[in-house]
Protein backbone atom coordinates (compact mmCIF):
# COMPACT_ATOMS: atom_id res chain seq x y z
CA UNK A 1 0.00 0.00 0.00
CA UNK A 2 0.97 3.47 -0.98
CA UNK A 3 1.90 5.83 1.82
CA UNK A 4 0.50 9.62 1.12
CA UNK A 5 1.10 12.05 3.64
CA UNK A 6 -1.96 14.48 4.66
CA UNK A 7 -1.61 18.03 4.51
CA UNK A 8 -0.43 18.33 8.12
CA UNK A 9 2.39 15.59 7.66
CA UNK A 10 3.50 17.89 4.68
CA UNK A 11 3.59 21.04 6.76
CA UNK A 12 5.62 19.17 9.54
CA UNK A 13 8.05 18.35 7.41
CA UNK A 14 8.49 21.65 5.45
CA UNK A 15 8.63 23.06 8.99
CA UNK A 16 11.24 20.54 9.79
CA UNK A 17 12.96 20.98 6.62
CA UNK A 18 13.17 24.91 6.55
CA UNK A 19 14.47 25.15 10.45
CA UNK A 20 16.98 21.99 9.19
CA UNK A 21 18.50 23.66 5.95
CA UNK A 22 18.45 27.00 7.52
CA UNK A 23 21.86 26.38 9.61
CA UNK A 24 23.04 24.94 6.18
CA UNK A 25 21.72 27.24 3.69
CA UNK A 26 24.35 29.74 1.66
CA UNK A 27 22.19 33.02 1.46
CA UNK A 28 21.89 32.86 -1.92
CA UNK A 29 19.59 30.00 -1.60
CA UNK A 30 17.38 31.51 1.19
CA UNK A 31 16.86 34.54 -0.95
CA UNK A 32 15.39 32.43 -3.73
CA UNK A 33 13.08 30.79 -1.49
CA UNK A 34 12.26 34.20 -0.35
CA UNK A 35 11.49 35.17 -3.89
CA UNK A 36 9.33 32.05 -4.81
CA UNK A 37 7.51 33.35 -1.05
CA UNK A 38 7.05 36.66 -2.48
CA UNK A 39 5.60 35.54 -5.47
CA UNK A 40 3.24 33.26 -3.82
CA UNK A 41 2.01 35.64 -1.41
CA UNK A 42 1.72 38.00 -4.22
CA UNK A 43 -0.37 35.77 -5.86
CA UNK A 44 -2.35 35.65 -2.11
CA UNK A 45 -3.49 39.00 -1.99
CA UNK A 46 -4.66 39.09 -5.88
CA UNK A 47 -6.71 35.15 -5.67
CA UNK A 48 -7.97 36.14 -2.13
CA UNK A 49 -11.12 38.73 -3.16
CA UNK A 50 -12.23 36.18 -5.20
CA UNK A 51 -12.01 33.17 -2.70
CA UNK A 52 -14.33 35.25 -0.69
CA UNK A 53 -16.56 36.01 -3.78
CA UNK A 54 -16.80 32.73 -4.96
CA UNK A 55 -17.06 30.87 -1.31
CA UNK A 56 -19.30 33.44 0.58
CA UNK A 57 -21.96 34.67 -2.16
CA UNK A 58 -22.68 30.61 -2.68
CA UNK A 59 -23.07 30.00 0.47
CA UNK A 60 -25.47 32.46 0.95
CA UNK A 61 -27.69 31.46 -2.06
CA UNK A 62 -27.58 28.24 -0.85
CA UNK A 63 -28.85 29.04 2.84
CA UNK A 64 -31.72 30.82 1.00
CA UNK A 65 -33.38 27.31 -0.08
CA UNK A 66 -36.26 26.94 1.44
CA UNK A 67 -35.79 29.50 3.62
CA UNK A 68 -37.91 29.29 7.01
CA UNK A 69 -37.83 30.17 10.84
CA UNK A 70 -36.36 27.15 11.76
CA UNK A 71 -33.23 27.87 8.81
CA UNK A 72 -33.17 31.60 10.07
CA UNK A 73 -33.08 30.53 13.99
CA UNK A 74 -30.89 27.40 13.59
CA UNK A 75 -28.30 29.91 11.68
CA UNK A 76 -28.79 32.40 14.19
CA UNK A 77 -27.49 30.03 16.76
CA UNK A 78 -24.73 28.57 14.95
CA UNK A 79 -23.70 32.08 14.49
CA UNK A 80 -24.32 32.48 17.99
CA UNK A 81 -21.99 29.97 18.93
CA UNK A 82 -19.26 30.95 16.21
CA UNK A 83 -18.79 34.92 17.67
CA UNK A 84 -19.05 33.20 21.33
CA UNK A 85 -16.02 30.93 20.57
CA UNK A 86 -14.32 33.83 18.88
CA UNK A 87 -14.41 36.03 22.10
CA UNK A 88 -14.31 33.38 24.46
CA UNK A 89 -10.44 33.05 22.50
CA UNK A 90 -9.76 36.56 22.37
CA UNK A 91 -9.83 36.78 26.45
CA UNK A 92 -8.25 33.46 27.63
CA UNK A 93 -5.86 33.76 24.95
CA UNK A 94 -5.64 37.57 26.00
CA UNK A 95 -5.27 36.44 29.98
CA UNK A 96 -2.71 33.61 29.58
CA UNK A 97 -0.18 34.87 27.06
CA UNK A 98 1.57 37.07 29.76
CA UNK A 99 2.09 34.14 31.73
CA UNK A 100 3.75 32.10 29.08
CA UNK A 101 6.03 34.39 27.29
CA UNK A 102 8.50 36.08 29.18
CA UNK A 103 10.31 39.34 28.21
CA UNK A 104 12.90 38.29 26.26
CA UNK A 105 10.66 35.95 24.00
CA UNK A 106 8.69 38.90 23.79
CA UNK A 107 11.80 40.67 22.64
CA UNK A 108 12.93 38.12 20.13
CA UNK A 109 9.51 38.22 18.90
CA UNK A 110 9.00 42.11 17.82
CA UNK A 111 12.18 41.55 15.51
CA UNK A 112 9.47 39.00 13.51
CA UNK A 113 7.26 41.61 12.68
CA UNK A 114 7.50 43.23 9.32
CA UNK A 115 11.27 42.05 9.37
CA UNK A 116 13.05 42.30 5.95
CA UNK A 117 16.48 41.28 6.94
CA UNK A 118 16.93 38.61 3.84
CA UNK A 119 15.43 40.13 1.11
CA UNK A 120 13.91 38.97 -2.55
CA UNK A 121 15.65 39.10 -5.70
CA UNK A 122 13.00 40.83 -7.68
CA UNK A 123 9.59 40.87 -7.11
CA UNK A 124 6.05 40.27 -9.63
CA UNK A 125 3.02 42.55 -8.78
CA UNK A 126 -0.14 40.94 -8.68
CA UNK A 127 -3.10 44.11 -7.51
CA UNK A 128 -6.04 42.77 -6.45
CA UNK A 129 -9.04 43.24 -8.94
CA UNK A 130 -11.11 44.58 -5.97
CA UNK A 131 -10.89 45.22 -1.43
CA UNK A 132 -11.62 42.20 0.73
CA UNK A 133 -14.08 44.92 1.92
CA UNK A 134 -15.80 45.15 -1.50
CA UNK A 135 -15.41 41.75 -2.08
CA UNK A 136 -17.64 41.10 0.78
CA UNK A 137 -20.07 43.62 -0.35
CA UNK A 138 -20.44 42.13 -3.54
CA UNK A 139 -20.71 38.73 -1.82
CA UNK A 140 -23.98 40.11 -0.07
CA UNK A 141 -25.66 41.55 -2.63
CA UNK A 142 -25.30 38.58 -5.04
CA UNK A 143 -25.87 35.92 -2.47
CA UNK A 144 -29.10 37.87 -0.99
CA UNK A 145 -30.21 38.97 -4.52
CA UNK A 146 -30.31 35.03 -5.46
CA UNK A 147 -32.41 34.41 -2.60
CA UNK A 148 -34.79 36.56 -2.80
CA UNK A 149 -35.41 36.92 -7.14
CA UNK A 150 -35.12 33.09 -7.40
CA UNK A 151 -32.40 33.87 -9.89
CA UNK A 152 -31.14 30.87 -11.69
CA UNK A 153 -29.04 31.96 -13.98
CA UNK A 154 -26.96 33.64 -11.20
CA UNK A 155 -27.51 31.16 -8.56
CA UNK A 156 -25.65 28.84 -11.87
CA UNK A 157 -22.74 31.36 -12.53
CA UNK A 158 -21.95 31.18 -8.69
CA UNK A 159 -21.81 27.51 -8.32
CA UNK A 160 -19.39 27.29 -11.30
CA UNK A 161 -17.57 30.32 -10.22
CA UNK A 162 -17.20 28.67 -6.61
CA UNK A 163 -15.89 25.06 -8.57
CA UNK A 164 -13.26 27.65 -10.23
CA UNK A 165 -12.29 28.97 -7.22
CA UNK A 166 -12.02 25.45 -5.66
CA UNK A 167 -10.29 23.89 -7.94
CA UNK A 168 -7.51 26.96 -7.73
CA UNK A 169 -7.23 26.31 -3.80
CA UNK A 170 -7.17 22.57 -3.94
CA UNK A 171 -4.99 22.37 -7.25
CA UNK A 172 -2.22 25.69 -7.02
CA UNK A 173 -2.63 26.86 -3.04
CA UNK A 174 -2.79 23.68 -1.14
CA UNK A 175 -0.55 22.28 -3.01
CA UNK A 176 2.12 24.76 -2.44
CA UNK A 177 1.52 25.64 1.05
CA UNK A 178 4.23 23.17 1.94
CA UNK A 179 6.98 24.74 -0.26
CA UNK A 180 5.41 28.59 0.96
CA UNK A 181 6.13 27.20 5.05
CA UNK A 182 9.17 25.76 4.32
CA UNK A 183 10.51 29.24 2.66
CA UNK A 184 9.07 31.01 5.46
CA UNK A 185 10.70 29.34 8.25
CA UNK A 186 14.13 28.98 6.37
CA UNK A 187 13.97 32.63 6.03
CA UNK A 188 13.68 32.88 10.37
CA UNK A 189 15.96 29.94 10.78
CA UNK A 190 18.74 32.04 8.98
CA UNK A 191 17.23 35.07 10.87
CA UNK A 192 18.10 33.18 14.26
CA UNK A 193 14.29 33.70 14.87
CA UNK A 194 13.53 29.73 15.72
CA UNK A 195 13.51 28.56 19.31
CA UNK A 196 11.31 31.79 19.62
CA UNK A 197 8.55 30.57 16.69
CA UNK A 198 8.50 26.81 17.83
CA UNK A 199 8.40 28.12 21.66
CA UNK A 200 4.99 29.92 20.97
CA UNK A 201 3.64 27.34 18.73
CA UNK A 202 3.70 24.73 21.46
CA UNK A 203 2.52 26.61 23.71
CA UNK A 204 -0.32 28.57 22.01
CA UNK A 205 -0.94 24.38 20.79
CA UNK A 206 -2.14 23.36 24.61
CA UNK A 207 -3.78 26.82 25.21
CA UNK A 208 -5.94 25.58 22.36
CA UNK A 209 -6.72 22.40 23.02
CA UNK A 210 -7.70 23.40 26.94
CA UNK A 211 -10.03 26.02 25.08
CA UNK A 212 -11.65 22.95 23.14
CA UNK A 213 -12.35 20.95 26.20
CA UNK A 214 -13.54 23.75 27.96
CA UNK A 215 -16.16 25.03 24.93
CA UNK A 216 -17.43 21.78 24.55
CA UNK A 217 -18.48 21.70 28.08
CA UNK A 218 -20.26 24.60 27.80
CA UNK A 219 -22.11 24.04 23.94
CA UNK A 220 -23.54 20.89 25.98
CA UNK A 221 -24.06 22.01 29.45
CA UNK A 222 -26.23 24.72 27.49
CA UNK A 223 -28.05 22.01 25.36
CA UNK A 224 -28.43 19.54 28.48
CA UNK A 225 -30.42 22.21 30.15
CA UNK A 226 -32.44 23.25 27.16
CA UNK A 227 -32.97 19.39 26.11
CA UNK A 228 -33.73 18.37 29.78
CA UNK A 229 -30.86 15.49 28.90
CA UNK A 230 -28.09 14.46 30.70
CA UNK A 231 -25.12 16.96 28.96
CA UNK A 232 -21.84 14.59 29.57
CA UNK A 233 -23.92 11.82 28.64
CA UNK A 234 -24.92 13.85 25.43
CA UNK A 235 -21.17 14.71 24.90
CA UNK A 236 -19.72 11.37 25.22
CA UNK A 237 -22.43 9.81 22.83
CA UNK A 238 -20.63 12.72 20.35
CA UNK A 239 -17.50 11.19 20.66
CA UNK A 240 -17.08 9.08 17.67
CA UNK A 241 -17.97 12.23 15.61
CA UNK A 242 -15.17 14.10 16.94
CA UNK A 243 -12.59 10.90 16.56
CA UNK A 244 -13.90 10.53 13.33
CA UNK A 245 -13.36 14.50 12.15
CA UNK A 246 -9.39 13.83 13.94
CA UNK A 247 -8.86 11.39 10.90
CA UNK A 248 -11.08 13.14 8.04
CA UNK A 249 -10.66 16.69 8.81
CA UNK A 250 -13.78 17.42 6.68
CA UNK A 251 -16.78 18.34 8.27
CA UNK A 252 -18.49 17.27 5.19
CA UNK A 253 -17.31 14.14 5.39
CA UNK A 254 -18.30 13.69 8.89
CA UNK A 255 -21.79 14.16 8.47
CA UNK A 256 -22.78 10.33 8.34
CA UNK A 257 -21.65 10.00 11.86
CA UNK A 258 -22.42 13.50 13.30
CA UNK A 259 -26.18 12.47 12.10
CA UNK A 260 -26.10 8.84 13.71
CA UNK A 261 -24.62 10.40 17.33
CA UNK A 262 -26.75 13.36 17.12
CA UNK A 263 -30.07 11.05 16.48
CA UNK A 264 -28.91 9.04 19.60
CA UNK A 265 -29.10 12.00 21.88
CA UNK A 266 -32.99 12.23 21.23
CA UNK A 267 -32.70 14.56 17.75
CA UNK A 268 -35.63 13.95 15.98
CA UNK A 269 -34.65 12.30 12.49
CA UNK A 270 -36.31 15.11 10.45
CA UNK A 271 -34.26 17.71 12.62
CA UNK A 272 -30.86 16.36 12.57
CA UNK A 273 -31.39 15.43 8.05
CA UNK A 274 -31.86 19.28 8.53
CA UNK A 275 -29.74 20.68 11.34
CA UNK A 276 -26.39 18.57 11.13
CA UNK A 277 -25.59 19.09 7.23
CA UNK A 278 -26.81 22.95 7.58
CA UNK A 279 -24.33 23.52 10.63
CA UNK A 280 -21.32 21.19 8.94
CA UNK A 281 -21.33 24.60 6.98
CA UNK A 282 -22.18 27.35 8.94
CA UNK A 283 -21.09 26.37 12.55
CA UNK A 284 -17.07 27.60 13.04
CA UNK A 285 -16.95 27.78 16.56
CA UNK A 286 -13.69 25.81 17.00
CA UNK A 287 -12.09 26.75 13.53
CA UNK A 288 -12.40 30.69 14.80
CA UNK A 289 -11.41 29.77 18.55
CA UNK A 290 -8.19 28.59 16.45
CA UNK A 291 -7.68 31.65 14.48
CA UNK A 292 -8.10 34.40 17.25
CA UNK A 293 -5.83 32.16 19.34
CA UNK A 294 -3.15 31.77 16.82
CA UNK A 295 -3.82 35.64 15.73
CA UNK A 296 -3.87 37.59 18.98
CA UNK A 297 -0.42 35.20 20.21
CA UNK A 298 1.48 36.38 16.71
CA UNK A 299 0.29 39.69 17.26
CA UNK A 300 1.10 40.09 21.38
CA UNK A 301 4.43 38.48 20.79
CA UNK A 302 5.77 40.99 17.74
CA UNK A 303 4.09 43.84 20.08
CA UNK A 304 1.26 45.19 17.68
CA UNK A 305 -1.99 46.38 18.74
CA UNK A 306 -4.19 43.39 19.78
CA UNK A 307 -7.00 45.62 21.78
CA UNK A 308 -10.71 44.62 21.98
CA UNK A 309 -11.71 47.00 19.82
CA UNK A 310 -9.66 45.65 16.76
CA UNK A 311 -10.08 41.96 17.31
CA UNK A 312 -14.05 42.80 18.05
CA UNK A 313 -14.53 43.71 14.40
CA UNK A 314 -12.47 40.99 13.10
CA UNK A 315 -14.00 38.32 15.52
CA UNK A 316 -17.83 39.69 13.86
CA UNK A 317 -16.41 39.55 10.12
CA UNK A 318 -14.93 36.22 10.40
CA UNK A 319 -18.08 34.50 11.52
CA UNK A 320 -19.62 35.58 8.42
CA UNK A 321 -16.81 35.29 5.71
CA UNK A 322 -16.30 31.69 6.90
CA UNK A 323 -19.98 30.54 5.93
CA UNK A 324 -19.10 28.02 3.47
CA UNK A 325 -15.30 27.42 3.98
CA UNK A 326 -15.93 23.86 5.52
CA UNK A 327 -16.84 22.39 2.74
CA UNK A 328 -12.99 23.17 1.17
CA UNK A 329 -10.11 22.37 2.75
CA UNK A 330 -7.90 25.00 3.47
CA UNK A 331 -10.96 27.19 3.44
CA UNK A 332 -11.29 28.36 6.83
CA UNK A 333 -7.90 29.68 6.97
CA UNK A 334 -7.51 31.01 3.52
CA UNK A 335 -11.20 33.22 3.98
CA UNK A 336 -9.04 34.62 6.86
CA UNK A 337 -6.10 35.37 5.59
CA UNK A 338 -8.05 38.17 4.12
CA UNK A 339 -9.24 40.00 7.26
CA UNK A 340 -5.84 38.91 8.66
CA UNK A 341 -4.08 41.31 5.75
CA UNK A 342 -7.07 44.07 6.40
CA UNK A 343 -8.05 44.07 9.71
CA UNK A 344 -4.78 43.59 12.02
CA UNK A 345 -2.20 44.37 9.13
CA UNK A 346 -0.62 40.81 9.11
CA UNK A 347 2.80 40.67 6.46
CA UNK A 348 3.93 37.65 4.59
CA UNK A 349 5.90 36.19 7.45
CA UNK A 350 3.33 36.68 10.09
CA UNK A 351 0.55 35.28 7.11
CA UNK A 352 2.64 32.29 6.53
CA UNK A 353 3.18 32.02 10.82
CA UNK A 354 -0.16 31.71 10.98
CA UNK A 355 -1.21 29.30 8.31
CA UNK A 356 1.63 27.04 9.86
CA UNK A 357 0.10 27.13 13.36
CA UNK A 358 -3.25 26.88 12.16
CA UNK A 359 -2.61 23.39 10.44
CA UNK A 360 -0.80 21.94 12.83
CA UNK A 361 -4.20 22.24 14.84
CA UNK A 362 -6.19 22.09 11.98
CA UNK A 363 -7.82 18.53 12.83
CA UNK A 364 -8.76 19.42 16.33
CA UNK A 365 -11.02 22.42 15.24
CA UNK A 366 -12.81 20.65 12.62
CA UNK A 367 -13.53 17.86 15.75
CA UNK A 368 -14.89 20.58 17.86
CA UNK A 369 -16.73 22.58 15.21
CA UNK A 370 -18.75 18.70 14.63
CA UNK A 371 -19.02 17.80 17.81
CA UNK A 372 -20.35 21.41 18.58
CA UNK A 373 -23.16 20.52 16.00
CA UNK A 374 -24.75 18.01 17.89
CA UNK A 375 -25.61 20.61 20.70
CA UNK A 376 -27.21 22.63 18.22
CA UNK A 377 -28.70 19.80 16.98
CA UNK A 378 -30.64 18.75 20.62
CA UNK A 379 -31.69 22.66 21.04
CA UNK A 380 -33.29 23.05 17.59
CA UNK A 381 -34.86 19.39 18.35
CA UNK A 382 -37.10 21.36 21.14
CA UNK A 383 -37.14 24.91 19.29
CA UNK A 384 -38.98 22.98 16.39
CA UNK A 385 -41.39 21.12 18.60
CA UNK A 386 -42.50 24.59 19.77
CA UNK A 387 -42.45 26.37 16.75
CA UNK A 388 -44.52 22.98 15.21
CA UNK A 389 -47.12 24.11 17.85
CA UNK A 390 -47.84 27.40 16.68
Amino acid sequence: MKFKPGLLTKIIIAIISGIGFSFIAPLWSVRFFVTINGIFGNFLSFIIPLIILGLVAPGISDLGKGAGKLLAITALIAYGSTIFSGFFSYFTTRWSMPFLLDAHQLDKGKELAFNETIGSFFSIEMPPLMSVTTALILSFVLGLGVVYTGSKGIKGALAEFKEIITKIITGVIIPLLPLYIFGIFLKIGAEGQVSTVLGLFFKVILVIFGMHVLLLLFQFVIAGSIARKNPFKALINMLPAYMTALGTQSSAATIPVTLMQAKKNGVDEDVADFVVPLCATIHLSGSILKIVACAFAIMYMTGMDAGLDLFGGFIMMLGITMVAAPGVPGGAIMAAVALLQSMLGFDETLVGLMIALYITMDSFGTACNVTGDGAIAMIMNVISKKVNKL
